[in-house]
């Protein structure tokens, strides 16, 4: 990770190195905590925009209410944070990660008055599965670890909890050489990758998992405004995994992946073994509305 210079940090621009949190910190030992995952990108005429603020502060209140956290700041207030701290850090293109969490002073499972506090910070990131990956298409594994019932880890919040299940589902898949895991819902449907939702194209038709065992992504939601826009049928309807390896065309969709096709799943190719059209089309219009080159898309971005 590349270090910048500032992180804001309850209020206070912070030295990079002087950002620190008490070992004691609730969150470090239980996982009671809330993130968000935002990009900002260079457009093509030489401004700076972060994609769809709005939608992501909106998603970390959603997941404060899901897990009893108060966040002592208004959605303006992180807002203007989130692009306070891009400009004192001068980051024309990078990554956001607002985190809340419960700082020191009780232990227990159980904290009668949390001290909740903020933190965005930010940094210059490239792409999350490799260049490489977003132009040639990754290898992905069904991993032996189950996505959340819906009743265990509150699917529809990015808790930080939560993502101990994602970090063993991609450690396992990573270490028998596979670039990113895919997870089953407890039924044994396709849920979604260890950090981004899954689309599946078949026949022409994109599919993806409905929302209601995953976490509704904003970059799943703009990719199948996009679709919807160029006249492709979208569906939300459940998988099997048989179906999965079976379709024409496969990708990822994420804040951090982007648009990233997936050729092999298992050791099975996924279709031609090549990102297919339908993909490539998606994942070119993407690019272009992030770079703020489609008026249509233009409300999605907000300069700084």
């Amino acid at each position: 990770m590349e270090k910048v210079d500032k992180i804001w940090m309850d209020g206070k621009l912070i030295d990079w190195d002087e950002a620190r949190v008490h070992v004691l910190t609730h969150t470090l030992h239980y996982g009671l905590g809330v993130f968000e995952g935002i990009r900002c990108y260079n457009c093509h005429d030489g401004s700076s925009s972060v994609l769809k603020l709005r939608e992501h502060v909106d998603r970390l209140f959603m997941s404060a209410t899901i897990g009893l956290l108060e966040i002592p700041y208004t959605r303006q207030d992180v807002c203007n944070a989130v692009l306070e701290t891009l400009r004192v850090n001068k980051l024309k293109e990078g990554y956001i990660r607002p985190i809340v969490y419960i700082g020191d002073g009780e232990m227990g499972l159980y904290v009668k008055t949390p001290s909740v506090q903020l933190v965005v910070a930010c940094w210059p990131w490239g792409a999350y599965l490799g260049e490489d990956g977003v132009l040639n298409g990754i290898r992905a594994k069904i991993s032996s670890f189950t996505r959340h019932h819906v009743n265990v880890g509150m699917t529809k919040a990015k808790i930080c909890g939560n993502y101990v299940n994602s970090i063993l589902a991609k450690r396992e898949v990573v270490i028998s050489g596979y670039d990113e895991a895919i997870l089953l819902d407890a039924e044994g449907y396709v849920s979604e990758a260890s950090g981004e939702n899954i689309f599946i194209v078949k026949d022409g038709i994109l599919k993806t998992t409905p929302p209601t065992s995953i976490l509704k992504g904003i970059t799943r939601d703009a990719v199948m405004k996009i679709a919807g826009d160029e006249n492709m049928k979208v569906v939300e309807q459940r998988f099997t995994r048989d179906e999965l390896y079976s379709a024409d065309e496969c990708f990822f969709t994420g804040t951090a992946a982007e648009v990233t096709p997936v050729i092999e799943v298992d050791d099975r190719c996924i279709g031609s073994g090549k990102p297919g059209s339908i993909t490539q089309q998606l994942q070119s219009i993407y690019f272009d509305a992030v770079q703020g080159k489609v008026d249509k898309y233009r409300s999605w971005l907000t300069p700084f």
